[in-house]
C-alpha cells in the first residue's frame, strides 16, 4: 500500500523528480496476526469465568431466572474466547521462540495446562447451553443443574487462571520461577568468584 505525504519531502526534487514524497506501508505489520489475537483475548476465559461464576452464584442465592441466563451467557462468552485463544496459541508459541531469553520450559508448560484450559472451558460453555435451555423449558432439574455449572465454571477458573500465570512468565520474566532459580544460582556463582578473589 502507497501512501501520498505531500507536506514532508526528505529528498532532493532531483533525487525523486517530483514535489511529492510516497511512504511504503507494509501492510505485514499493520495487520492483526495471531499472536495479537492470542494475547488479545486471552484475558477473557480467565475474567469471563470468574465473573460469570459470581453472577450464576448471586442467580442461584436470589433465584432470579434474568440473573442465571446472564451468567450463562457470559460463560458461554468465555469459552468461545479460550477455543480463539486455543487456536492461535501455536502461532504464538512460534513468535516468542524466536526471542532471545525466552525459555522453552515456561512455553511448555503453558501449552500443556491450555490443553487442560480448553477442555474445561469447553465443557462449561457446552453446559451452559443445556443451562440456558432448562431455564427457558422452567426445568425441575434446573436448580441442580445451575449448582453444577457453578463448581465447572470454579474449576475452569483455577485452570484457565493458572494456564494465564504460565503465560505471563513467557514475557514477564520477573515473575518467571525459572528464571528466578536461573538468576539465583548466577549469583550464588559470582558470590563464590568474589569469595575465591
Amino acid at each position: 500500500m502507497i501512501v501520498k505525504n505531500p507536506e514532508t519531502n526528505p529528498f532532493n526534487d532531483d533525487e525523486c523528480h517530483c514535489n511529492n514524497v510516497f511512504v511504503i506501508v507494509d501492510l505485514k505489520k499493520t495487520i492483526m496476526n495471531q499472536t495479537h489475537i492470542h494475547l488479545l483475548i486471552t484475558h477473557l476465559p480467565i475474567f469471563g469465568s470468574m465473573i460469570g461464576a459470581f453472577v450464576l452464584l448471586y442467580g442461584i442465592w436470589s433465584s432470579s431466572i434474568q440473573t442465571k441466563i446472564a451468567a450463562y451467557l457470559v460463560l458461554i462468552i468465555s469459552s468461545l474466547g479460550a477455543i480463539v485463544s486455543y487456536l492461535t496459541g501455536e502461532a504464538a508459541e512460534e513468535t516468542v521462540e524466536e526471542i532471545q531469553g525466552i525459555t522453552k520450559t515456561i512455553i511448555e508448560q503453558h501449552a500443556d495446562f491450555a490443553v487442560f484450559a480448553i477442555i474445561g472451558l469447553s465443557v462449561l460453555g457446552a453446559m451452559s447451553i443445556i443451562g440456558l435451555i432448562l431455564v427457558s423449558l422452567k426445568s425441575s432439574y434446573e436448580k441442580a443443574f445451575s449448582t453444577l455449572i457453578l463448581l465447572i465454571a470454579l474449576v475452569s477458573f483455577a485452570i484457565v487462571a493458572r494456564t494465564g500465570y504460565l503465560g505471563g512468565q513467557i514475557r514477564h520474566t520477573e515473575i518467571s520461577s525459572v528464571n528466578a532459580n536461573a538468576n539465583n544460582t548466577t549469583n550464588e556463582n559470582n558470590k563464590g568468584k568474589d569469595k575465591d578473589d
